[in-house]
Order: structure tokens, then sequence, then C-alpha cells
């Protein structure tokens, strides 16, 4: 085993280095610039230009998040042929097809509803499939691949790529959809389907094929897909992480479409004035992730433990930003909202960083062929919580408030259940045992193994 710390059999390099972790990072980049086309700009276009309801659109978006339920699927597919290149290749290229199919719906709405309809749901449906596919891989690869002390940035790395590639194609985009009509939307989509699937393949070519995973060669994964999610589940770390990611992502994903309600109705601020507000949060989503990419490379091999505490905090941190925004509610507009959700992007920006980098060291389990299941099962709990999110936030108001007749108590009460779930999610987090906890020092591949616990799925 020794043979694989520097090199492998053929000269690969053991981990990726900062230059293949960039290229993966625009891999992301890609997926999230197919992403904002076919989510913010098809949504807009339905509600405004085709004059539909908006909770068309909405069930569409919530399609996508709930057919990537299927992400340990795929993350098995490439578990068990032992290469990920060609299901993060497959995932673009399936969801810039789709996605260019979704913005061709937009034509048949106006005199074929049903059969557009029809279309637009098996267009959204494989839209999720591909982010399924290719983002679960992407992130297998990653977590494989990548020495752990270079894992907060990696992480840091490749978000923030994909952040920058949403930004970059919604600026982009923009320029080009104006002035609009459905035919432009289409071509739009579809130079930024074959832009996307082009970088991809370019970005990605042989970074596989030149590397070793850390802990030593590859290993296919050898059970079936039951008994290797039953083998998954059974380990208490990964099933803990697991609730982790539901509970906060649906803490983080519940405010989403209720923050801006909030500054207009009890503020009283202007539509640009609530955008602002909203970029300030993204704004300091942004210097959250770039504070947990540096100080967790700088002190990673002194304290192997930080990721997990940037994890905690944040939460910590987060419940804290969400407690203040209820009381805000009370003594609206006597309150520095501004500064309130600054600190709330930062916080969120942190825990969901260090998070992305736990999970990436948490991959592998030990085996080396099951990174990619443990992603799906990750990734399928984050999707699902991200879907019931934004739909329960805004259920809560509206129950709230039939229930109260009270706005500010309203959203009093769900800013501070938010809250609470941030706390749950930061105690769960302090019992997760990261790969630190166990044997430090050690590659995975040379730690002695722990007891199985009597539910686990032996290995074949």
């Amino acid at each position: 085993m020794a043979g694989y710390a520097a090199t492998g059999q053929s000269g690969a390099t053991a981990g990726l280095g900062w230059l293949s972790i960039v290229r993966l990072g625009l891999v992301q980049a890609s997926l999230g610039s197919i992403v904002v086309l076919t989510t913010s700009v098809l949504n807009r276009v339905m509600v405004v230009e085709l004059m539909l309801a908006a909770v068309i659109p909405g069930l569409l978006v919530g399609l996508h998040y709930g057919v990537q339920i299927s992400r340990p699927l795929w993350g098995h597919g490439s578990d068990r042929g032992g290469r990920r290149t060609p299901w993060i290749v497959g995932g673009i290229l399936l969801l810039a097809l789709s996605g260019t199919g979704a913005s061709a719906t937009t034509l048949l709405f106006g005199d074929h509803f049903w059969l557009a309809m029809a279309l637009a749901i098996g267009c959204f449906a494989l839209i999720g499939l591909g982010i399924g596919a290719a983002g679960t891989s992407l992130l297998a690869l990653l977590a494989s691949r990548t020495a752990l002390h270079r894992k907060p940035a990696a992480a840091t790395i490749v978000w923030m790529m994909m952040i920058a590639g949403i930004v970059v194609t919604a600026i982009i985009s923009g320029a080009w959809l104006d002035p609009f009509s459905f035919v432009r939307l289409i071509t739009v989509t579809a130079i930024a389907g074959a832009i996307a699937f082009t970088l991809t393949c370019v970005a990605i070519f042989n970074v596989e094929r030149n590397t070793m995973p850390v802990d030593g060669p590859p290993a296919a994964q050898r059970l079936d897909f039951r008994r290797s999610l039953a083998a998954t589940w059974g380990d208490r770390d990964a099933r803990l992480f697991t609730v982790f990611v539901f509970v906060s992502m649906l803490a983080y994903a519940t405010q989403d479409l209720i923050l801006e309600p909030f500054g207009g109705l009890l503020f009283g601020l202007t539509p640009g004035e609530t955008t602002q507000i909203s970029g300030l949060q993204h704004s300091g989503i942004l210097l959250g992730m770039a504070m947990v990419g540096v100080l967790g490379s700088l002190f990673a091999r002194k304290k192997p433990l930080i990721l997990k505490a940037f994890i905690f905090f944040g939460c910590v941190g987060s419940a804290v930003a969400l407690a203040g925004l209820s009381l805000s509610a009370l003594v609206a507009p006597a309150w520095p909202l501004k500064a309130n959700i600054f600190v709330l992007g930062v916080a969120n920006g942190a825990f969901a960083v260090a998070a992305i980098g736990a999970m990436m060291m948490l991959a592998s389990g030990g085996d080396g062929a099951s990174e990619g299941i443990r992603m799906g099962v990750w990734g399928a709990a984050q999707a699902v919580s991200f879907g019931l999110g934004g739909f329960l936030g805004t259920v809560a108001i509206d129950v709230t408030r039939a229930l109260t007749g009270d706005t500010p108590l309203s959203f009093a009460v769900v800013f501070g259940l938010e809250a609470g779930l941030f706390v749950v999610a930061a105690a769960i987090a302090l019992l997760i045992r990261t790969p630190a906890h166990r044997q430090p020092g050690l590659p995975a591949r040379e730690r002695v193994p722990e007891p199985a616990p009597s539910y686990a799925i032996p290995a074949e």
C-alpha cells in the first residue's frame, strides 16, 4: 500500500492538486449555470410572460428536487464501475438537453397547455436526474481524491465557483435575452448548455485518470444497491450525518421565500431594496465560505476537528441571527435589519461549506468504494429538505397568520422555529465522529476497522 503514497502504478499522483480542484470547480460552475436558467429565469417567464399561476413553476422546481431522491442510485452506479467521469459528463449532457427542452415548452403553453405541461414535467424530471448523476459523482470524486488537509479549501473553491457560474450566467444571459422572445430564450439556454457541456469535457479530461485516491488504489463496489444502501445506513456516523443534513438544510431553505416579503411587509422596503437585502445575505454567505476555506486549510493539520467546530458555530450563529429576526418582527422597523441579515449569511455560508468539507471526509467509509452512494444519500437528504423548505416556510407564515391574525407575530414564530431547527442541527453535529475522532494520522485503509453494529450488512 505504501507504493501508492506518492504515485500509482501507472504514474498517477495520489490526491488532487490545486489546479485539478479548480478544474472540477469549473464543472460545478457549469452545472450551476444551467440550473439558474432552468429554475430562476424560466420561473419568471412562466409567471410574467406566460401569465401562468405561480404554483405551476413552483411545482416543477419542486419536482426537480424530488427526483433527486434518486441520487444514491447514481452514486452507487459510479461506485460499481469504479469511474466517476462518465457519470459526470453524462449528467451534464442530460442536464443541458433537458434544460433546453424545458425552455422549448414555453412555445406550447399558449395553444397546447396540457401537452406543454406534460413535456415540462418530463424535462424537469430529467433536469433533476442530470443534477443527481453529475453532482453526486463529482462530489464522490472530490471526496476520494482530495487530501484531508485540502478538503476545507476544496469545498470552498468548488462551491464559490458554482456561485460564480450562476452569477456570470445570469449577467450574460440577462443581456442576451433582451429584447425578449421565446425563441431567444431557447437559443440562449441551448448555447449556455453547449458551453457548459464543452467546458465540463475539457475541465475533467484526464483528471480521474491522472490521480489515485488518497487512501490507496480505487476499488469497485461489489454490493448490490440494496445491501450497499443498508450498509451505509448501518454506519452510525453516516446515519447521523444524513439527519444533520436534512435538519440543517431544512432550516437553511425555510427562510428563502419569506425573507424578502418580511422586509417589505414589516420594514416597508421596496422591491429593489429587498433585492439588495438578498444580495447582502449572499455576500455574507460568500464571506463565510471563504473564511472556512482559508482558516480550514491553515489549521487542518494541527486542528483536525476544525470543520466540526465551523459546523457547530455556524449552526449556532444561524440560530442566533434567526432569533434576532424573530425579535425584529416584534419591534420593526426599529432594528438593524441589514446587519442582522449579513450575519445570517456569514453563519449560513460557514456551516454550509464546512458541512460539505465534512461530507467529503466521511464519504469513503474506509473501503474506498462507497463514496458515491454516501454522497448520494446525503445529496438526496439535502434535495428533499430544499424542496420542502421553501414550501413549508410560506405555508407556516400563512397558517400562523390565519390562526393569529397578527403578521409580525407570525414572522416571529416562523423565524423562531427555524432558529430551533438550527439548534437541533448543532446538537446533532456534536454527536458525529469525523475521521479525526477515530484514528487520526492514518490513511483510511490502514486504520483498524471498528466493530460493525449488529444491523450492518456485511461485505461480500
